[in-house]
């Protein structure tokens, strides 16, 4: 956000096309992964995403911008790649592979809590409005009769384990993100690139040690699969983290955490049109509660 956009409080046409990519695309990504993990295993499916993605950005960024970074502004990249996307989408990946990619949505929607949390403990120090507190109280409690652990568990059909993936994910990408204002990073698309590939070898990494024979089963892949990976390498990569590796840099973060209450009804909706997943009385209900405290997190600092 430039000096004139900081002045006015106005918003320029890039950003709002930024959020568009991160409020619409992400929000579809979580079918996509749904769909592509039905063969390949989720570690293995985020390093092949992310190595094809990185590798043709890092081609566009040299071509471009033609600056190849300082050693420190390249650790810097490869650190956040490794938060944001060896961890953070990984964990994602992992998480719609063994539940509902709406109801995994909805988990996400409570990041701007852990921006906001992450961001008063050790980066700004600025204490959130009370309206904050109220708006992640809420948000949480419709997280919590969602996935109530102490409910009914016959009419479950899938485990709750993935949910503390979901937490160490989120955690994750809400420090990486909070902490690119605050490294030497590289160029922009060479960086976005530099983070793929980085994320991309900790995926491979992990993949050999817990998804033993993941590489035999891309020859199992049918074209829904194949296509859906497309879809993630060439919108939920190269245009969806392109964008908000933008935002991560040039907007506030709690303009970009508003994408959280996006995209889960962007997947929730996605999931029953095409996913053949339900949307029950109480998960309309439980949504309704999450995305209203995720607006009030956001609606209580400018």
């Amino acid at each position: 956000m430039n000096l004139l956009e900081k002045r006015t409080g106005t918003i320029s046409s890039k950003t709002i096309l930024c959020l568009l990519a991160v409020y619409i695309i992400w929000g579809s990504t979580y079918l996509g992964m749904k769909i592509a993990t039905k063969t390949v295993p989720p570690f293995l499916l985020s390093g092949l995403r992310f190595l094809l993605a990185g590798s043709l950005l890092l081609g566009v960024g040299l071509w471009r911008e033609k600056i190849w970074p300082t050693r420190r502004q390249f650790l810097s990249a490869c650190l956040v790649g490794v938060l944001l996307i060896g961890v953070g989408n990984t964990c994602v990946a992992v998480a719609v592979h063994y539940m509902p990619s709406g109801l995994v949505a909805l988990l996400i929607a409570a990041m701007p809590a852990w921006f906001m949390g992450l961001d008063w403990a050790f980066f700004s120090r600025k204490r959130p409005s009370a309206l904050t507190m109220v708006g992640i109280g809420l948000g949480f409690l419709g997280l919590f009769l969602l996935f109530n652990p102490f409910g009914a568990h016959d009419v479950r059909t899938f485990p709750l384990w993935p949910v503390g993936v979901v937490l160490i994910g989120s955690i994750s990408w809400a420090v990486g993100s909070l902490s690119v204002p605050r490294l030497q990073m590289p160029t922009q698309i060479i960086s976005t690139a530099i983070q793929m590939l980085a994320g991309c070898v900790l995926c491979f990494l992990i993949s050999t040690v817990l998804e033993p024979g993941a590489w035999q089963t891309l020859p199992a892949m049918n074209l829904e699969g194949w296509t859906a990976y497309l879809y993630l390498v060439l919108f939920g990569s190269l245009v969806g983290y392109t964008s908000y590796s933008w935002l991560a840099r040039n907007a506030p973060p709690r303009l970009t955490a508003t994408y959280a209450y996006i995209n889960p009804i962007v997947a929730l909706v996605l999931g029953w049109a095409i996913g053949n997943e339900s949307i029950t009385p109480m998960l309309g209900v439980a949504a309704a509660i999450v995305i209203a405290g995720v607006v009030l997190m956001t609606m209580g600092k400018k």
